[in-house]
């Protein structure tokens, strides 16, 4: 698992500028029609904030983005990433002229309400393992193109981040063990021909398979779609040899179980593919002038 990267830092990559430029093309391609046929408009200050509680996500994305589509308007942060905010709480104001500010509305509220909603949904399934020893982690289940942002956002709401990508780590499923015809030989060519940082994570079905793997020498032992009581056992015969991960079908019902049992980490998917966008909202004021 990579949690190296502090929360509440992110840097404007290429790969981040290429998906707001193509968010800005999306919207902004065939221009505004309605801001132009209503000409010339006044300066203008608005808000954006919360209609539901959230945490805070993204406002240096919504940041960047202005800069690219919407020179000439400032804006002020109003709270910090990774704070809790509720319902009525103002993310960040913005001040310039009201049609820049109409132009980029849209763009810049899906952005933020995509973030803080995989935060606020973290947030939740963080504070459920709460004084447990059970890490909440992510999956490559990701929107395509957007995985910086989702596992960014996932730490900011308190979790961490599992594999980046395929090259960050190995870890052996179903079918890389029916490929190499034994949970056995599939971790003794891992063990032999992996680089010195990564650790051999094997997924697992059984108590039976879980011990085999483990004899066979894996870092990690992965409990795919066991139920807490399976959990148990098997952390019980691993004694601390390895570390044992759950994943599959964890709900926010069920998480605080799958922490009980002696999970070191809980997976979840829905982290990033299921988590809903929050409702965020801009509310513009005219300025006397120009």
């Amino acid at each position: 698992m990579d949690s190296s990267s502090s929360p509440q830092v992110l840097s404007c990559t290429p790969a981040i500028t290429r998906l707001i430029d193509l968010a800005i093309e999306e919207d902004l391609g065939r221009g505004d029609v309605t801001t132009e046929i209503l000409g010339e408009q006044r300066a203008g200050v608005g808000k954006i904030l919360c209609r539901v509680p959230v945490v805070v996500c993204g406002l240096c994305v919504a940041q960047w983005l202005l800069e690219r589509a919407a020179r000439g308007v400032h804006a002020e942060l109003r709270a910090a990433e990774g704070a809790e905010l509720g319902a009525g709480g103002v993310l960040l104001t913005l001040a310039g002229p009201a049609d820049s500010i109409l132009r980029a509305e849209r763009t810049m509220l899906n952005f933020l309400m995509r973030m803080c909603g995989v935060a606020t949904l973290t947030r939740l399934y963080v504070d459920a393992v709460r004084g447990t020893r059970a890490r909440i982690v992510d999956t490559r289940k990701t929107l395509p193109g957007w995985r910086v942002l989702d596992k960014y956002a996932v730490r900011v709401g308190g979790g961490h981040n599992h594999r980046y990508d395929l090259g960050s780590g190995i870890l052996i499923k179903d079918n890389h063990i029916a490929a190499c015809g034994s949970t056995v030989e599939a971790v003794r060519r891992a063990l032999a021909r992996a680089p010195h940082p990564l650790r051999v994570e094997v997924e697992v079905e059984s108590r039976a398979q879980a011990l085999e793997a483990l004899e066979a020498g894996a870092d990690v032992l992965l409990l795919d779609n066991m139920v807490p009581s399976q959990v148990r056992e098997v952390v019980q015969a691993v004694g601390g040899r390895a570390l044992v991960e759950v994943s599959g079908g964890v709900t926010l019902h069920t998480v605080g179980a799958y922490a009980e049992a002696g999970a070191d980490v809980i997976s979840i998917g829905a982290l990033t593919h299921s988590a809903p966008a929050v409702d965020l909202s801009l509310e513009l004021d005219a300025e006397v002038g120009a």
